[in-house]
């Protein structure tokens, strides 16, 4: 019985560590380089990191080439409570 319990435990901190990767589309209402966060017209705030792949019209992009009303669809996942985006594609 300990056996099983101990698996449980083991799973479920297991579970707790794994991230889901969402999608979404919106407009940059601003672009803070020093932070590396882009907020979208939602109010949702994207973190930006050495992984991220940012493509603007096919290019690839720096988080420097982004601006206010830009139209993005991004993908990204939570970690340690922030969204860190894993692609950003300017339309």
């Amino acid at each position: 019985m300990r056996r099983i319990g101990a698996a449980v435990l083991a799973l479920t901190f297991a579970w707790a560590g794994l991230s889901v990767a969402a999608d979404l589309d919106g407009t940059v209402q601003s672009v803070d380089p020093a932070a590396k966060e882009i907020s979208l017209d939602s109010g949702q705030k994207l973190v930006v990191d050495d992984s991220t792949t940012i493509t603007m019209q096919g290019k690839d992009g720096k988080l420097e080439d982004l601006q206010a009303g830009a139209k993005v669809k991004a993908s990204y996942e939570e970690k340690d409570g922030k969204n860190v985006a894993s692609k950003i594609e300017v339309e």
